[in-house]
């Protein structure tokens, strides 16, 4: 009898077969990480492994590997029983971390909800801040999908930094970038915090602009608007 010899290539497996190997090799790496924790004191996060490393590890699947490194670097803050406190973490390596993630799974939502929600909520002003710019960056790099990520870290930059200019500059990359189904009052958050700034020049001239494009349909919205820009102009004939 004669064995076939023709190999298979990797792309060949069934996606099922790769996610099970791939789950499998997450899964041991946990359980070694686990048990060399008990023996050693609490690591520091370091960078993720090379690019070439997590495809071999993965078997070229990119969306695998972009999961694999996910759930190991969120499984990072429990050590040998202890809860790591996300303000002890390395952001720099944190970052590092998200950055590949995303590049190997651009589509995924994951690392930039963590950012947002988990990593940017610590009492740390400067890792708060980091968290919060690399949520800029990445949304320059895809405003169309990441829109709504960077409307919560303006929201926090607002609210919880207190720091109006932080808070406007992500405002208006989200009005110069607007996205197909951003609703209207994410664009207008630019106005509402020239306002608070006391721009309220600008902020007369962003709500003209927005009235202008033609682009506001609701007749609600426009009527709040058209409000707004009348009190902005009485009050800039006020001596």
């Amino acid at each position: 009898m004669l064995w076939n010899t023709q190999q298979r290539t990797l792309q060949q497996v069934p996606r099922t077969v790769r996610y099970t190997v791939v789950a499998f090799v997450g899964l041991q790496l946990l359980w070694q990480t686990a048990q060399h924790a008990q023996t050693e004191k609490l690591q520091s996060l370091n960078p993720p492994p090379k690019m070439g490393l997590v495809q071999l590890m993965s078997f070229g699947d990119k969306v695998a590997a972009a999961k694999l490194l996910m759930l190991w670097v969120q499984s990072f803050d429990n050590q040998a029983g202890k809860i790591l406190s996300y303000h002890q973490l390395n952001y720099q390596a944190l970052q590092t971390w998200l950055e590949r993630i995303l590049e190997l799974d651009p589509r995924s939502q994951y690392p930039l909800l963590a950012a947002s929600y988990i990593y940017a909520n610590v009492a740390d002003s400067v890792k708060k801040r980091q968290m919060l710019e690399f949520i800029y960056q990445e949304f320059l790099r895809d405003p169309a999908h990441r829109w709504s990520w960077l409307a919560h870290a303006t929201v926090t930059a607002k609210h919880r930094l207190h720091d109006l200019p932080l808070a406007l500059k992500y405002a208006k990359a989200l009005n110069t970038h607007p996205s197909p189904d951003m609703p209207h009052h994410i664009r207008e958050m630019q106005v509402f915090i020239l306002e608070e700034m006391g721009e309220l020049e600008q902020a007369r001239l962003l709500i003209g602009g927005l009235l202008m494009q033609g682009k506001i349909h609701d007749p609600h919205e426009i009527r709040f608007l058209n409000e707004r820009l009348q009190e902005l102009e009485k009050q800039a004939l006020l001596p």
